[in-house]
């Protein structure tokens, strides 16, 4: 039969008539790959060569290493630990030997002479739920490599993003020291990013007076842990030769779930080249042009 082709089934009996019988059995029920083993030993080797054993079907009473001794050993074991062993015996019926099957990870205990149909029903319902369990998974798995491609994709999208964009970025800790930054901030302050990256932000940035810039990791976060943001300061970035960029600053502080504060962002505006305009006031010129816009008296 073509029931269950992709399983594979271990039969452990030190009686070949058993074995005989077992293999009878399940060749005239289901497709299965059956393997046998005459010994707890040849078991347990067996599951060396052959990892994809789904079920075991282990006898109780055999010499030198019985079933309860196989399957402890085969439950220590990472490759073989999950696979479901179903006790059978015709000696230790009792309630106490039952117990002790379970106890060494047995999913199923059958007593001899065994009703076949039972047996098949039994191999049956563990391979449908492995069957089961295996579909489940590749589910999971499917859905895990999507999430992966997606956060994958999101994570490409904002690292172009942070590439490209023409402001300064800088990522700061908590203590000040620079932990991320960008393209633009390297090229601003003439850094590589290896070397930027570690600095504290006092070694780059100073405000526009040094009584400002002194109170820097100071006044300044105590607002803006307050305030979660602090925008359009006038300040200047220290470059590597020494040059002072004139920088349009903003920073914004990041809390976690707890509401600590994980991280501090700084953007920063390039302004070389742009000049500040000081509006003066020229009474006579306002109030000539404010004549001359008089508009006309009617006629």
């Amino acid at each position: 039969m073509n029931g269950y082709a992709g399983f594979k089934l271990l039969i452990v009996d030190d009686h070949a008539n058993n074995l005989f019988a077992l293999r009878t059995l399940i060749a005239a029920h289901m497709g299965a790959a059956v393997l046998e083993a005459s010994s707890g030993q040849q078991a347990i080797d067996l599951t060396h060569g052959h990892p994809d054993i789904d079920l075991i079907i282990l006898d109780v009473q055999m010499p030198e290493m019985d079933g309860f001794q196989t399957a402890t050993l085969l439950k220590l074991r990472k490759r073989t630990r999950d696979i479901p062993i179903i006790f059978l015996t015709a000696a230790f019926k009792s309630e106490e030997f039952q117990q002790r099957g379970f106890a060494v990870g047995a999913v199923d205990y059958l007593l001899k002479p065994i009703d076949d149909n039972l047996l098949i029903n039994k191999i049956s319902t563990y391979f449908r739920l492995i069957e089961k369990e295996r579909g489940l998974n590749r589910v999971l798995e499917s859905r895990v490599a999507e999430r992966t491609l997606e956060l994958a994709a999101a994570r490409q999208y904002l690292e172009n993003i942070i590439t490209h964009m023409g402001e300064a970025l800088l990522v700061l800790e908590p203590t000040g020291v620079i932990k991320l930054t960008n393209p633009a901030a390297c090229r601003m302050l003439g850094y590589a990013p290896a070397d930027l990256i570690g600095m504290a932000i006092g070694d780059v940035f100073e405000e526009e007076a040094d009584e400002v810039a002194g109170a820097f990791w100071g006044t300044w976060l105590e607002a803006l842990i307050r305030t979660g943001a602090i925008s359009k300061i006038e300040a200047r970035f220290i470059a590597r030769d020494g040059r002072r960029v004139p920088i349009l600053f903003a920073r914004t502080a990041v809390t976690d779930s707890a509401g600590r504060l994980s991280d501090i962002i700084c953007i920063a505006k390039d302004m070389t080249g742009y000049v500040r305009i000081e509006a003066e006031v020229d009474p006579a010129t306002t109030q000539t042009r404010s004549a001359s816009e008089l508009p006309p008296e009617p006629l």
